[in-house]
């Protein structure tokens, strides 16, 4: 498998969000990111963890001229040599990436159930980025692609409260009753669910449409928490995540926004 930097693609098509982010503090960047072997493979794309781990325990890869076998060894990157069958890693051009995932494939770059991968989806050139948290495979809209370890751990590192806003429709008619204890949340499979902010756009006695924001990225939370609440959800499309939105782009269809740009919509320096 290639080890070459990866090239920069395509310019970003329009800027990033002017929406204000939420931004309770600033990761360093530039600077060496201590980060688990297996877990250094998988995000620098060459492939899943699981696949990564099996290639460590091989002893097909060496940091500092030493094999080491333990995926759980720590490294700092960039700053360790790291080597895949005598072959060195380098750094990559760091790169960020807006995708409209589409329904019916799955956030992963390998399934062991044979379903598509969003990397069915994205071009060769993308191949080597990770997602940025997940949506499951029967929601569509905004995903995040990266190779900037500093950046997609600042996203989704619920300290920070990143705000993600869905549009959701639902079975039933959700009364305002119904929206408080959305957002008081409750607690199930020992998960406190619960919703920063909604507003019910449209409702009936067959559905409601619902705009969510959420802070935290806990598993399939908003269809948990709506399902409690006694409401399935039948659609469910993120539309922002932080200062970046989705806009036009449509089912498949990616933008690129320099990585400078993407950190300075995130965190913007002080006035």
């Amino acid at each position: 498998m290639s080890t070459k930097p990866v090239r920069p693609g395509r310019p970003a098509q329009s800027p990033p969000s002017r929406i204000p982010p939420h931004t309770p503090g600033r990761p360093e960047t530039g600077e060496p990111k201590r980060v688990t072997l297996d877990r250094l493979l998988s995000k620098l794309g060459l492939a899943s963890r699981s696949i990564a781990q099996e290639w460590i325990h091989a002893g097909r890869v060496r940091v500092n001229d030493h094999v080491v076998r333990s995926a759980e060894a720590w490294v700092a990157w960039p700053g360790d040599s790291v080597s895949l069958d005598e072959q060195p890693i380098q750094p990559s051009t760091q790169r960020f990436v807006l995708f409209h995932k589409p329904k019916s494939v799955v956030t992963t770059r390998q399934d062991e159930k044979g379903r598509k991968t969003i990397f069915d989806v994205l071009p060769e050139e993308l191949q080597t980025l990770h997602a940025v948290g997940r949506l499951d495979q029967a929601t569509s809209g905004l995903l995040l692609l990266t190779n900037d370890t500093a950046l997609s751990s600042y996203l989704t590192d619920p300290t920070n409260k990143v705000p993600r806003r869905y549009l959701v429709t639902v079975r039933g008619e959700v009364t305002e009753e119904t929206r408080l204890d959305s957002l008081a949340g409750l607690t199930d499979e020992g998960d406190l669910l619960h919703c920063e902010s909604v507003t019910i756009q449209k409702r009936s006695g067959r559905e409601s449409h619902l705009d969510v924001t959420l802070t935290e990225g806990k598993n399939r939370e908003i269809r948990r928490l709506f399902k409690a609440l006694g409401h399935e959800v039948i659609r469910l499309r993120r539309i922002q995540y932080g200062p970046f939105e989705i806009g036009d782009l449509s089912p498949g269809d990616w933008r690129e926004i320099p990585i400078t740009e993407a950190r300075t919509a995130l965190y913007p320096q002080p006035s």
